[in-house]
């Protein structure tokens, strides 16, 4: 029977397990893909908390994830453009990717290049969508600056990727030992921590123009205090910062279609133009372990499963 990832109430790490379950059987519109690869994320360890239960309602036992990539086993009734052996990335909206076997609606997959491994197109969707998402909501231009926090992340590693395709200058803030990575991806990494608002004005005598936050913990705030407008600071984040001063909150949700921007940045990244760091993998059976990572906060790059 193919094993999944389930939990049974709202709880920290230590409620996760791998279960065996039934095999899925796809309907009408539907795909069934054996999943190589599945991204985590931070917003699947909220909602395991519960601390979201109001706006992500939990039925129980439950299973978790978004990201996933894969070959395709089956293919529901009436379905074209797919087929057995395809190889697909997508994302399930039913927390559902964590597993070896996901049912899939076939309007959230998109083929995968050749050039784009498995682990990075298991880990894309979430991340990609949302920088995607962030970099359009504050929609630098050629001559401007942006700042990015948490640069070195998940998200942030691909915003500062695609910040600087629109030919704006990016500002990285991340630690240290991750300002080399950022350099070699045309980025001035600064330092954050104690006085990173006097590093910033010191980097950029002209000032910011926009800001994107994918880290909370007071970014908005530094932001309006180096006097860029509501309206081009997005924090992915820190929601009750951005309820308090009226800044955007785009991201995966501002993206649009979430298989066409896939398909974009699948091809940015075949064709060399983005990079998606991974910063560990872990086996399936090793789900606790790996959210254990997730949460310290200090990867660079994604955490993919492997099935």
């Amino acid at each position: 029977m193919p094993k999944a990832v389930r939990y049974d109430e709202f709880g920290g790490i230590d409620v996760l397990r791998v279960d065996e379950v039934e095999r899925p059987l796809p309907g009408d519109g539907q795909v069934l893909v054996r999943v190589k690869a599945a991204g985590i994320n931070p917003s699947e360890a909220v909602i395991r908390t519960g601390a979201v239960a109001d706006m992500f309602p939990s039925t129980f036992p439950s299973g978790q994830g978004s990201d996933l990539a894969g070959v395709i086993e089956e293919v529901g009734a009436g379905l074209n453009g797919f087929r057995p052996g395809d190889e697909v990335i997508g994302f399930s909206n039913k927390r559902a990717s964590q597993a070896e076997l996901v049912l899939v609606e076939a309007g959230n997959l998109t083929p995968k290049p050749e050039k784009v491994s498995w682990e990075v197109a298991g880990g894309l969707y979430v991340v990609g969508v949302t920088a995607w998402g962030a970099v359009h909501a504050v929609h630098p231009k050629e001559g401007e600056t942006v700042v990015v926090s948490g640069a070195a992340g998940g998200v942030g590693s691909l915003a500062v990727q695609l910040a600087r395709r629109t030919g704006a200058t990016v500002i990285g803030l991340a630690s240290e030992h991750n300002h080399e990575w950022l350099k070699s991806h045309g980025v001035i990494p600064v330092a954050y921590g104690d006085g990173v608002e006097d590093r910033i004005r010191a980097t950029t005598p002209g000032g910011v123009d926009a800001f994107i936050d994918t880290y909370g913990d007071g970014y908005v705030e530094l932001a309006l205090a180096l006097g860029v407008a509501a309206e081009r600071i997005d924090t992915i984040a820190d929601f009750a910062a951005a309820k308090r001063h009226g800044v955007k909150t785009d991201g995966g949700t501002a993206a649009g279609p979430g298989a066409k921007v896939l398909a974009e940045l699948a091809g940015l990244i075949a064709d060399g133009h983005l990079n998606v760091p991974i910063a560990h993998v872990y086996p399936l059976a090793q789900v606790r372990e790996a959210y254990t990572d997730l949460e310290r906060r200090h990867t660079h790059g994604k955490i993919v499963l492997r099935p």
